[in-house]
């Protein structure tokens, strides 16, 4: 168990116990938020072909500005950043 207090940073081992199964948890929701961004990813290109064969621009600023308001009202200013990052993997630097 001492190396489970040392990888968990705990001090008993109740604590090392709830720490590995909350990280486990951690650790599977960051699997499905990765799915998550991909699958964001595919349906963005689908967005984004059709507007480019329509004769449209690749980017739509008035959308991108309705996502970054919506992250940044749910999750407060560091939401902006992350629907920043969001958008740039979506269709990349403008």
């Amino acid at each position: 168990m001492t190396e489970v207090l040392d990888r968990t940073g705990a001090r008993t081992d109740g604590a090392a116990e709830v720490i590995t199964g909350a990280r486990d948890r951690i650790d599977a929701l960051d699997d499905r938020i990765i799915g998550l961004i991909q699958e964001r990813m595919a349906v963005s290109a689908v967005i984004q072909d059709a507007r480019i064969a329509s004769g449209g621009r690749r980017v739509n600023l008035a959308r991108e500005l309705e996502v970054l308001a919506h992250y940044r009202d749910a999750l407060g200013k560091p939401g902006t950043s992350l629907a920043m990052t969001l958008l740039e993997l979506c269709r990349g630097r403008v």
